[in-house]
């Protein structure tokens, strides 16, 4: 690809998602509600600002943000009694604020989601329900919502007690969605085993969804980034961290370097190469290898899903920085079976924030390595 700039990766990305939300100034968001996309969004923007000193994309975080979180540190269209997990993502953000202003809204807005989860409903073993109207069920989206905020929260108001929790997250679902075979993670469990997409013995969902173990990969080297060196879990998370890493690689493509939709199913009819879960497989083993928590041989797989990730699905227009094969969205539901006609049948867009953010971050870190 021919660059017609100097400026890096990220910040022609960033560059690209102002305009989306407003040519003008930055001020619209396109979203109507505190929401987990847009905090990814916020949180890889102030990165990008912090990163490269560009107090703007910090601004751009602050100001939106201030949309919800009220002086009385009340969240916008924000509910506890949602018990979703989805919605706790948007918090991290709380934390760079907090630190940069010291304005006590910002404390007590984390106070609030954390509330919420030493009240989420648990499976049996305490697992975190993924939300209330699922019962119930564990989903690898909700670790990447759920424990990096828990443990910058455990970090910042001294509760040890949360770190542990943290840590109880984090191993349960590897151990409850882990295939043997492969190595890689269902994208969920259903520990009734009711629900139509989980399976009568296991209560696995049918298929390993590549942006759920983008979600769990984002998760553990984002936690892992606040524990404790002395905390008694974290060897064993860096560990099945590497473990899974290695599965990963097994199932990438070799010719792109990029992951599929439905990672073990190769170019089976429907499946494609999709561009979150690529972005974020690229952004934790290339952080992985950053913070020593994967072996040094990792970041050639880092590198070539990026260089594929450039080359392939990307592309540079007048508009700026375009991303390709986006899946819009996938769950797990009545409707939602877990099939691999289900995976690939859903729509695939360009330019969402769902793998634009993902892709920031994942600039983010190939560019932070020496």
């Amino acid at each position: 690809m021919q660059i017609q700039t100097q400026l890096s990766w990220s910040e022609r990305i960033a560059e690209m998602i102002c305009q989306q939300c407003d040519g003008e100034g930055y001020h619209v968001f396109p979203s109507e509600r505190w929401a987990y996309v847009q905090g990814m969004t916020l949180m890889a923007m102030a990165r990008t600002g912090k990163q490269y000193g560009k107090d703007e994309y910090v601004s751009f975080m602050k100001r939106h943000m201030d949309l919800y979180v009220q002086e009385d540190g009340s969240i916008g269209t924000y509910a506890l009694e949602e018990y979703n997990l989805d919605q706790i993502n948007q918090g991290k953000n709380l934390f760079e604020l907090l630190e940069t202003t010291e304005e006590q809204r910002y404390a007590e807005a984390a106070h609030l989601l954390a509330a919420q989860l030493a009240g989420q409903p648990r499976t049996s073993e305490g697992g975190f329900w993924h939300k209330k109207i699922y019962p119930f069920q564990m989903w690898l989206d909700g670790l990447y919502m759920s424990s990096p905020f828990l443990v910058q929260y455990a970090k910042t108001f001294d509760r040890p007690d949360l770190w542990d929790e943290v840590a109880h997250q984090i191993l349960l679902i590897e151990r409850k969605t882990r295939d043997p075979r492969t190595g890689l993670l269902y994208h969920g469990w259903d520990e009734s085993k009711e629900q139509i997409w989980a399976d009568s013995v296991t209560g696995c969902s049918a298929h390993f969804w590549s942006r759920a173990m983008g979600w769990y990969a984002m998760a553990i080297v984002d936690s892992l980034e606040h524990f404790p060196i002395h905390h008694p879990k974290r060897g064993t998370i860096i560990g099945i961290f590497e473990r899974m890493c290695h599965a990963l690689v097994r199932v990438q493509e070799q010719d792109s370097g990029l992951w599929f939709q439905v990672l073990d199913q190769g170019f089976r009819k429907g499946n494609y190469l999709e561009a979150s879960g690529s972005s974020m497989f690229v952004y934790a083993m290339a952080k992985g290898v950053r913070l020593l928590y994967l072996e040094p041989h990792f970041r050639l797989a880092a590198e070539k899903g990026w260089q594929g990730l450039t080359s392939r699905l990307m592309e540079e227009t007048e508009k700026g920085v375009k991303l390709n094969a986006i899946c819009h969205g996938a769950g797990l539901s009545l409707d939602r079976d877990g099939s691999y006609s289900y995976y690939v049948g859903e729509q695939i867009v360009s330019d969402s924030f769902m793998g634009v953010a993902p892709l920031l971050l994942a600039a983010l870190e190939m560019e932070r390595l020496p």
